[in-house]
């Protein structure tokens, strides 16, 4: 089950239904079930705190995701920062929409084992993004 929920924020204009059947094609590709996943979309303030008290990182982020996968099964909670995509799609000139799910599906990404902070690792990332998307 994945479920949507949002704090501080009005909840983005994403379709529950579409977005959920998204991730779980996405999810499939990589040999993947949907468990147990819970999106929190939230502010700058928020995930801010959240980085501090449960990673010790002082910065703003777009996405943390926490892991509790079990064997082929995704589980995990993703909270995002509604602040921070509005702020990288302008940064990168992509529409809001556009940066919105490829936060959504990044974290789904670092679910399925896709990493993006070693060498190489963010081109992956990238491309992995960019498949995914175009299967929206």
């Amino acid at each position: 089950m994945i479920t949507y929920n949002a704090e501080g924020v009005r909840f983005p204009n994403i379709k529950r239904r579409e977005t959920t059947a998204w991730i779980r094609r996405v999810a499939a590709t990589y040999g993947k079930k949907v468990g147990e996943v819970g999106y929190l979309f939230c502010n700058d303030e928020h995930i801010l705190s959240v980085n501090r008290e449960y990673l010790q990182h002082d910065y703003y982020t777009d996405i943390i995701t926490f892991d509790y996968c079990e064997g082929d099964t995704l589980n995990g909670d993703l909270v995002i920062s509604l602040d921070t995509v509005r702020s990288n799609a302008e940064l990168f000139g992509k529409q809001y929409d556009e940066e919105l799910h490829r936060v959504i599906i990044h974290g789904i990404l670092h679910l399925c084992g896709i990493n993006d902070k070693g060498p190489g690792e963010r081109e992956q990332m990238e491309a992995a993004e960019n498949a995914a998307l175009a299967m929206l």
